[in-house]
């Protein structure tokens, strides 16, 4: 069973003034696809806080799917945090989402998330809004099984010819 960590990332959400109505879209989303939610927080837009959470988690769960902080905006720093953390970038599920997002609304190029590989755990940046993780994670979701098997299986060896 894959399990999941869930992280958003909002100033407001971690104070308790805002609903996190984007970590519920992505719990719904992830457990219809019958995988297990383990891990939850709201923290704030603080790089180190969060790339404390994903490296924490990335030992623990399958697959880290952060929403939030993903914007142009000062304290959007949710890819650096994750590029801190991570040890090989999978670009193109992060160009995947833009791609095919950015049909429906030329804003989904804005967006500065990114997905990569940390020891056996996959972490995707989502975006902040309910609807734009809804229509991020329709792109990726069929791709997130087989990726996890890649990297919970053997290592690929091939015998000497």
């Amino acid at each position: 069973m894959v399990t999941v960590g869930i992280l958003t990332c909002s100033d407001a959400g971690s104070r308790g003034q805002r609903q996190d109505t984007s970590g519920q879209t992505i719990r719904e989303m992830a457990e219809a696809q019958g995988f297990k939610v383990t891990r939850t927080e709201i923290v704030p837009d603080e790089r180190t806080v969060i790339a404390d959470r994903i490296l924490r988690w990335a030992a623990e769960v399958d697959l880290v799917l952060t929403t939030g902080g993903t914007g142009m905006g000062q304290r959007d720093v949710t890819p650096e945090a994750t590029r801190d953390v991570m040890e090989r970038e999978a670009p193109g599920l992060a160009e995947a989402m833009r791609f095919v997002t950015a049909q429906k609304t030329p804003m989904a190029w804005l967006s500065r998330g990114t997905a990569g590989v940390r020891g056996r755990c996959l972490i995707i940046n989502l975006p902040g809004s309910p609807k734009a993780v809804r229509e991020c994670l329709e792109v990726v979701m069929p791709l997130i099984p087989h990726a996890l098997e890649t990297l919970h299986g053997p290592t690929n060896v091939h015998p000497a010819s």
